[in-house]
């Protein structure tokens, strides 16, 4: 029996999930950053803005949805605390999953902005937390906005001078930038690593493509496509929670299936199709000279592997996409 492994029904929407605006230290407004982002095709943006949960539910309409969240940080600070090229730090996202929510219990007042504190609600201030640079403190925090109805990322490892020894004991994380833009462009380009270390981990985790737009020059270089059957609120929301999306930075996925053991891909034209596991059970399908646009890929060696063996990494298959400009898209992993 056919099984759809992106769904079916719905449509997809193309999402920008990590956005700073004129709020904290971006260079647009809210408003710029909806018109540039439905200029390009886009029909979701997360306002992310720093150290502040501010809902613009006043951009959402019929073709547009503004998803509320902020961007928090675990700041390692060197003896120098003007050392910021040396800071090291945990900085994770946190989605709300109530569109009106402006309050965020793990808020903490030594670590906002100047420019930002005119702008923080009496409301916020009564709710403070000192956030550590400590693992333990960084899985509390995440555990008490998990509670509060949040859904949280993991947000730039390259940039943020982090390594496996760092990231290897989160919890509670939904989703990793695989790709972020900004990173990008300055020099310190992130990657799939941390996402297949925690994964192999057992740990539920997505990938995310996103931009950490600040400026003009940093939107619409990587996003999700959410298949949902509208674009509301609570049904975008839902569908990010359960994984039905994918993340690019070019590639389209129009279906991912199975049946019988065998993966069915359509795409857009690509390159290369890179199945992936837990273990050496992976597969490269290339098309050098022309391009791919659709593949069937046989996993049956692979289930029968895992049927039988005991292996000491938690099993599961994703794939990755690659067009003939190097551009990627990644699905989620399957368990």
């Amino acid at each position: 029996m056919k099984k759809y492994l992106i769904p079916q029904n719905g449509r997809f929407y193309k999402a920008n999930l990590h956005t700073h605006s004129t709020v904290s230290d971006g260079h647009l407004t809210p408003e710029e950053i909806k018109r540039v982002y439905m200029e390009n095709g886009y029909s979701i943006v997360a306002f992310t803005d720093h150290e502040i949960l501010l809902p613009h539910n006043e951009l959402t309409d019929e073709n547009f949805l503004a998803v509320t969240g902020t961007e928090l940080a675990f700041n390692l600070y060197p003896e120098d605390k003007n050392g910021y090229p040396h800071i090291r730090t945990y900085h994770l996202n946190f989605y709300s999953k109530d569109a009106n929510k402006s309050v965020i219990s793990i808020w903490d007042p030594a670590l906002v902005f100047e420019s930002v504190k005119p702008k923080i609600s009496e409301e916020q201030k009564k709710h403070t937390y000192k956030r550590e640079y400590a693992i333990d403190k960084v899985n509390e925090a995440i555990a008490i906005a998990r509670k509060e109805g949040f859904i949280v990322s993991y947000n730039h490892p390259v940039w943020s001078l982090q390594d496996y020894a760092d990231y290897s004991g989160l919890e509670g994380v939904w989703g990793v930038e695989c790709y972020n833009h900004l990173s990008l462009r300055v020099g310190l380009p992130d990657n799939d690593r941390p996402l297949n270390d925690l994964l192999t981990l057992g740990k539920n985790v997505f990938p995310l493509a996103t931009d950490d737009a600040h400026c003009l020059g940093d939107c619409c270089g990587g996003w999700v496509m959410v298949k949902a059957e509208n674009l509301d609120y609570d049904t975008v929301f839902n569908a990010l929670e359960k994984g039905d999306f994918y993340a690019s930075t070019g590639p389209e996925i129009k279906e991912l299936s199975i049946e019988n053991g065998i993966v069915h891909i359509e795409c857009s034209p690509v390159r290369e199709i890179h199945f992936q596991t837990e273990c050496r059970f992976s597969s490269n399908t290339c098309m050098y000279e022309n391009e791919l646009m659709s593949a069937d890929i046989d996993i049956r060696p692979y289930l029968r592997y895992k049927a039988t063996a005991k292996p000491w990494r938690k099993p599961f298959i994703r794939f990755t996409l690659i067009d003939t400009k190097g551009n990627v898209a990644y699905t989620r992993a399957y368990k």
